[in-house]
């Protein structure tokens, strides 16, 4: 990443009843991958697949003002143990719905009618952008490489979600000429 692009402070969780530091591919892709984008790690978790423990690590970095966005692996299936929707969904602002049919599109390209058990999605919660991506490393590779890696990076052209960053906060009562010159319409 150029000093003309804005490196951004990710967190990256992992959902598994199974995985550890020892063997967390998903996660390892993921942290190398923003890195070598230019982009900041901020904090790195595993945690097994219950909802609670989910929401509440999850709702602290979107409280957390140092936090441009979250990348989750795992938990989007259909087994039972699979909550990461159920734990996300509420704490969304607004969902992003293009990512999860974008990503089983491409998905569908590589793994055929398999695609249609994913539940990714993404969404933004609190000026912070929240990606959740199926567990298997080369399903965090498709959704990094073909959809999450160009919109966190400001020189994707024609439009990208990091620049806008500066808007995410806007109140639909503000004025957006004044926010853009430093002053809110509610002053």
């Amino acid at each position: 990443m150029s000093d003309a692009a804005a490196a951004l402070s990710l967190c990256v969780l992992t959902v598994s009843d199974t995985r550890t530091p020892v063997n967390d591919s998903s996660g390892d892709y993921l942290v190398e991958s923003l890195k070598t984008a230019g982009h900041r790690l901020h904090e790195r978790a595993i945690l097994p697949d219950d909802r609670y423990q989910l929401r509440a690590l999850v709702s602290r970095w979107i409280a957390d003002a140092d936090v441009d966005g979250i990348l989750v692996t795992g938990g989007t299936g259909f087994t039972g143990r699979d909550s990461t929707p159920e734990a996300v969904l509420p704490l969304l602002d607004k969902t992003m719905p293009g990512f999860g049919e974008i990503f089983r599109a491409i998905s569908f390209a590589e793994i055929g009618t398999s695609s249609l058990q994913s539940r990714a999605f993404a969404g933004l919660a609190n000026g912070t952008f929240v990606f959740c991506l199926p567990g298997s490393t080369s399903a965090c590779h498709t959704a990094w490489e073909q959809l999450i890696r160009a919109q966190l990076d400001t020189r994707t052209k024609p439009c990208n979600l990091a620049a806008l960053r500066a808007r995410l906060l806007e109140s639909p009562h503000m004025d957006v000429r004044a926010v853009d010159q430093g002053r809110s319409s509610e002053e």
